[in-house]
């Protein structure tokens, strides 16, 4: 399996290619119809979101010390990752340098819809930054069976993911099973032994270029250079029947009232979707 780079190809294309299968792919070009393509840098967000709060760790870090953090990571050393912000509720200024959100391919997406937007559905649109060095701290499946899309906006990222059917091979936490045991980047064979076994896929994500990670796909992300990028979610009736198991498996740990009011509000929400399309 290899992940493929495709450029200006169609709705259509990208549906029987990519989505109906559940293959990886990334666009060189999807990004183009954002504003913030070729705008957002480290300087760009010091000088106009400079005192922006964020907490992480229990620290609070401006964004200017987050891009000092950043800048000056290194593989020895590394920033903590991923420094995040929900744009929606963080940065609500950058909403219209992102639009369409879709980038005319991530359709239909029922998140986008103003019933799903009254409530976090384990998703959320978000920007991520890191330096050097900095990897996401566990191999993971996207919790809910969403389609992640991540655009990267600027500097260079390495992802890492694996074919549907080596789950096995991958160790999920008993307690967890959305989350990996291994660490992918320095990996315990004597304690994960058929992790040997499993065909890991490393590839480069650059300044513009999107990735789709459809649901039930293993991943992780290493930064190669300071990144900035923004993720969001899709939700449409591929996934919706997982989405809503996850709805109420999640939710019933609060009970079943809530998982019952939860529940339903999904369900009312994807038939709306659904019925739309």
């Amino acid at each position: 399996m290899e992940i493929q780079k495709v450029d200006n190809i169609t709705h259509q294309e990208f549906i029987k290619n990519f989505y109906e299968p559940g293959i990886p792919v990334v666009f060189k070009n999807a990004s183009s119809v954002w504003k913030a393509k070729g705008l957002f840098s480290p300087d760009w967000f010091k000088n106009n979101y400079g005192d922006r709060v964020l907490k992480k760790e229990g620290k609070t870090y401006t964004m200017s010390e987050v891009f000092d953090l950043v800048e000056s990571s290194t593989i020895e050393n590394p920033a903590p990752y991923p420094l995040k912000y929900n744009i929606t509720t963080d940065l609500p200024e950058l909403l219209p340098l992102i639009q369409p959100l879709n980038l005319n391919y991530a359709l239909p997406n029922w998140l986008e819809s103003q019933w799903f937007k009254k409530g976090y559905w384990g998703s959320a649109t978000e920007l991520f930054i890191g330096g050097p060095g900095g990897k996401f701290p566990y191999l993971h499946l996207d919790y809910y069976h969403l389609n992640a899309w991540i655009t990267q906006l600027y500097g260079e990222k390495q992802f890492t993911v694996f074919p549907r059917g080596q789950e096995h091979l991958l160790y999920p936490k008993a307690d967890d099973p959305w989350r990996s045991e291994v660490n992918i980047f320095e990996p315990d064979y004597e304690k994960f032994p058929k992790y040997k076994e499993a065909t890991p896929i490393n590839f480069a994500v650059g300044p513009g270029e999107t990735l789709f990670i459809p649901f039930g796909t293993w991943h992780s992300a290493y930064s190669l250079t300071t990144t900035i990028s923004v993720a969001f979610d899709q939700l449409n009736e591929k996934n919706y029947k997982p989405f809503l198991k996850d709805v109420w498996d999640f939710k019933r740990r609060e009970g079943i009232v809530k998982a019952l009011t939860m529940h339903s509000y999904a369900w009312l929400g994807c038939k709306i979707g659904n019925s739309l399309k």
